[in-house]
């Protein structure tokens, strides 16, 4: 006799799967248990739910971070009260730049007779300065403030322009994604990385290179903003084939971009490179922009067209800038090379004010010893080591008795290592990015990284350091920022990855601030037991 088949048909299926150890499809399942939100994900459901609380939220993010930022800048900026590493040239030669209008010559023994107060021994012959005047002005600013003999005076422009920076990138952080989030993760990391904090507490030219790089670079971010949308709209609004697409001069932060990378390259030439990236990154993306918006020759357009106006907007401007710095040496008489022109046969040149031949003949000089700089270091790093972070820059050490044992000041240039090592890889990871989806915003903060890193490769036999890549810093952590989104997860993705994902973002931000806290000491000559200090040499290039 047959066995009945149950009524119900999901419950036959579950009859026949008894006893093979399978249970059919079609059975009844218990409902998996709803995954709770995360803590993220609740927070942000609720600022998009009030406006008011977004807004308030909005402006207190970049306010936190850049407090946060120039804390770890300000405290303690005056210890030690010497002069260390290259701050023998730049703070002495800021100092007779700003009385003389030029930098100047220091007797023997100036850098314990400055320390001392006594600021006012320079000579009256100029210094054959290799840098160009604009970072030596900001430092004399300081100085004037507070007083020559003042080592706060010495080193708050640095301190005030890189806190400033913090607050710079999460701006430009906002403008490429409109991520609050994003933009305060990335202002972050750059507000604890120990590069950043030690480039910003002596006094050095690199923190003001890196400054206005950056500020040229969030200018190109704003124009690029509504680029694309400018063209497609001025090339569909004409009825007429879209052979040629529109040129466009009214682009104001294009010429706010020049006068940056004129700043830029007023402290240092290095800025150059950067101005000729973003002149190329113009072009390449204004391309893209026009082939979306279907004009037939767009590469010509953008190129033989748009190309000479982009131009024209960005880089007379910053020739005007970078020429202006120059002012106190041209209207005086006794800096270096002044006379240059005069002394040498002007050819075919003879037209040029003498003042202005000297200036060329001056720069000149510079570049000879730029290129033919190939003098050791014992903390020399070429650019290949960089990303490997294997030498970085001890500026400052002193060791101290400490009651019968042995103590520790010292200043080290080192990146925070987990933002460091991280930041390359996030960098190969959003050139895959790009290469799979390109984006503008991706494509300009690799065009970031690849002005202030590729030109140093050129230079493999040139004394040069790791602390050089503070101007690199702001973009190898935007690509970290960009690296960390992408691991929490988007919207699209199941809660439990979305979760997992969070929580090793979560787990990498606090390893990072453990990190700061850690290095912190060895980075601001605070006073340490000599065996913390060596718990620090974690490779044999380390301190």
């Amino acid at each position: 006799m047959s066995k009945p088949e149950p009524a119900d048909p999901s419950a036959a299926a579950a009859e026949r799967g008894r006893g093979t150890g399978r249970v059919s499809a079609t059975a009844e399942t218990r409902p998996r248990p709803a995954t709770k939100a995360t803590w993220y994900d609740r927070v942000t459901t609720r600022l998009r739910a009030d406006p008011v609380l977004a807004r308030r939220w909005a402006v207190l993010a970049p306010v936190i971070v850049t407090v946060l930022a120039g804390i770890l800048r300000l405290w303690n900026l005056g210890h030690p009260a010497v002069l260390i590493f290259d701050e023998t040239y730049y703070v002495k030669d800021a100092w007779s730049q700003w009385v003389l209008g030029y930098t100047a010559d220091w007797p023997e023994g100036a850098d314990a007779d400055f320390a001392q107060g006594e600021t006012d021994t320079f000579l009256a012959t100029g210094s054959f300065s290799v840098h160009p005047p604009l970072g030596k002005f900001l430092i004399g600013v300081g100085m004037a403030l507070f007083g020559a003999d003042s080592s706060v005076g010495w080193r708050i422009a640095a301190a005030v322009f890189g806190t400033a920076m913090v607050l710079v990138l999460y701006l430009f952080a906002r403008t490429l994604t409109r991520s609050v989030a994003f933009a305060t993760v990335a202002a972050l990391l750059l507000a604890v990385d120990g590069q950043a904090i030690v480039m910003s507490r002596v006094s050095l030219l690199d923190t003001f290179l890196a400054f206005f790089v950056l500020l040229a670079a969030w200018f190109v971010a704003l124009d690029a903003r509504g680029h694309a949308a400018r063209i497609a709209a001025r090339t569909a609004s004409r009825d007429a084939p879209h052979e040629w697409g529109p040129v466009l001069w009214n682009r104001p932060w294009i010429i706010a971009a020049g006068a940056a990378a004129g700043c830029a390259g007023a402290v240092k030439w290095s800025g150059l490179y950067v101005l000729a990236a973003l002149g190329v990154y113009l072009i390449v993306t204004d391309a893209w922009a026009r082939r979306r918006a279907g004009i037939t020759f767009w590469p010509t357009d953008a190129v033989l067209r748009q190309g000479p106006v982009s131009f024209l907007l960005l880089v007379p401007v910053a020739v005007v800038v970078y020429l202006s710095t120059w002012t106190g040496w041209l209207l005086t008489a006794g800096g270096w090379g002044r006379n240059l022109g005069g002394e040498t046969d002007p050819g075919a040149w003879g037209w040029v004010p003498e003042s202005l031949r000297s200036l060329w003949l001056f720069h000149k000089a510079v570049y000879d010893f730029h290129v033919g700089l190939t003098t050791e270091h014992g903390y020399a790093s070429p650019a290949w080591q960089w990303p490997l972070l294997l030498r970085p820059t001890s500026m400052y050490y002193e060791s101290t008795d400490c009651g019968g044992t042995t103590c520790v000041q010292n200043i080290y240039s080192l990146n925070n290592p987990l933002i460091w090592w991280t930041g390359m890889a996030a960098a190969l990871w959003l050139i895959y990015r790009f290469a799979v989806r390109p984006r503008w915003q991706t494509g300009l903060v690799l065009t970031g990284i690849a002005a202030t890193y590729v030109p140093w490769l050129l230079y493999p036999e040139r004394t040069i350091f790791q602390f050089y890549t503070v101007v690199m810093l702001p973009f190898v952590v935007l690509a970290l920022a960009y690296a960390l989104r992408d691991l929490s997860g988007s919207a699209s993705f199941d809660a439990v990855r979305r979760a997992n994902g969070q929580r090793l973002v979560w787990v990498i931000l606090i390893a990072v601030l453990v990190l700061t806290a850690f290095w912190y000491p060895i980075q601001t000559a605070t006073t340490v037991p000599y065996d913390f200090w060596r718990l620090h040499n974690w490779l044999p290039g380390w301190i």
